[in-house]
């Protein structure tokens, strides 16, 4: 946390887009203590020793190849993370009991899919817990991982997912899948920023993923990373996060 000690009778600041306005009235040797908003952050990636890595995926428009990519999963003997929209788990609810019975985590990626900072605080709530309810309502588990749609976040985002007792989470590598670059650039640019800890992200309606995914799957293997779920990477209690958004287990 930032102090800042001011000895003149005015002070603007900016946090965020918000201008604010100090007035002193009176003081203590005529100085001012403001204390700074600390400033919450999701979690990017994950302390880890171990070679470990999170695939996941967002699903929020199409479910041509949801099939396929559980497929290819199975196949390659891996489980992932699917974050799924509210009115796509309510629209494909048969392919959210999919994943779910397949072992993947399913994770909140909100219920319509805005821009989360936009909204109040309540709006913010209603957006996490009405995809929570179509999520179990298609028969999976209540989701404990939540990702902010856009990766748009702010204090207000990270503390509701914290309150509803959820993990915020945002990524560390972007496959750029949906750009639609060839197979070869995905497996190329995931391969070479890969380190422990990470979790990468994906889409479950680009165009290239269905053909890049084993390419990918295998060449992180290669590098003699395991492919877990981020239910197993992340740290569920005792941790911190550095300013990187890096989680670290406290007195590890």
């Amino acid at each position: 946390m930032k102090v800042w000690v001011i000895n003149r009778k005015k002070l603007m600041i900016i946090v965020g887009c918000v201008i604010t306005t100090i007035v002193g009235v009176a003081t203590l040797s005529s100085s001012y203590i403001f204390r700074a908003q600390e400033r919450k952050l999701p979690i990017y990636c994950v302390d880890k020793e171990e070679k470990v890595v999170s695939l996941s995926f967002d699903a929020a428009w199409g479910n041509e190849q949801t099939q396929t990519l559980l497929d290819i999963l199975a196949q390659k003997e891996v489980k992932s993370t699917f974050f799924l929209v509210g009115f796509w788990a309510e629209k494909y609810p048969e392919s959210v009991k999919a994943i779910a019975d397949a072992g993947h985590d399913v994770g909140n990626h909100s219920d319509t899919h805005p821009h989360l900072p936009k909204l109040e605080k309540d709006k913010v709530l209603a957006q996490i817990e009405d995809c929570n309810k179509k999520i179990e309502a298609a028969g999976a588990p209540r989701p404990i991982l939540f990702r902010p749609p856009y990766g748009d976040y702010n204090n207000c985002v990270v503390e509701s997912t914290n309150e509803l007792q959820m993990h915020c989470i945002q990524w560390d590598v972007d496959s750029l899948d949906w750009k639609d670059p060839s197979p070869e650039d995905m497996v190329k640019r995931i391969k070479s920023k890969i380190k422990p800890g990470s979790i990468i992200l994906m889409h479950n309606g680009a165009k290239n993923t269905p053909e890049a995914l084993p390419k990918i799957i295998d060449a992180i293997k290669e590098e003699g990373y395991e492919i877990v779920p981020i239910s197993q990477i992340i740290y569920k209690e005792n941790y911190s996060m550095d300013s990187q958004g890096k989680q670290k287990q406290n007195g590890a």
